[in-house]
């Protein structure tokens, strides 16, 4: 069913202030219909976008890290947050300060670090990210490696599914739809 479009109200029929949009539908992706992108940004990282909107430069997805991999050090544009649902996962700048099951990390724009998954963990890691702007990759000697922002994920989501995947639906920007490639 579609909304109507027109003064916004309470289900009572009350009218609601002009700033309060009629909304047609929920933006609802499930995770059971998005495909998970096997090694999409590296070795033993799969992911499932959320959402990806290029115009406010944010991407979110759900992880699955296989035991013992790695990211080039990196740091982020913008502001990075990360509920880690299942496993371990740490920073190599910050040893003792393990994200396991149930923790939650903040980071501010600016922050540095490499991400790794140990390679004795028992089972692989899934964590949910959302990240705000880039993440600019570099070298062990120091030079730039890559950049990955919502612009690059959009691309490599689109490549992927034109690649075989099938449909992978995510929640876009600008419109705010649900986005299929």
């Amino acid at each position: 069913m579609t909304a109507t479009i027109g003064p916004a109200t309470t289900t009572s029929g009350a009218p609601l202030p002009v700033v309060a949009l009629p909304q047609g539908e929920l933006l609802t992706v499930n995770i059971e219909q998005i495909p998970e992108l096997k090694d999409l940004v590296g070795p033993g990282i799969h992911i499932q976008p959320l959402r990806i909107d290029p115009e406010r430069g944010e991407w979110v997805f759900l992880s699955r890290l296989a035991p013992g991999c790695e990211l080039p050090l990196h740091y982020h544009t913008g502001t990075a947050q990360v509920w880690t649902i299942q496993g371990r996962w740490e920073y190599k700048e910050y040893p003792g300060q393990a994200q396991t099951a149930g923790s939650y990390l903040y980071e501010p724009g600016g922050s540095v670090h490499t991400f790794f998954t140990p390679a004795d963990n028992t089972e692989d890691t899934i964590a949910l990210a959302w990240i705000e702007g880039a993440q600019v990759s570099f070298n062990e000697d120091g030079t730039f490696h890559s950049v990955m922002d919502a612009v690059t994920l959009h691309f490599l989501v689109a490549m992927a599914a034109a690649a075989g995947a099938g449909p992978v639906p995510y929640i876009g920007g600008g419109s705010a739809t649900v986005t299929e490639a």
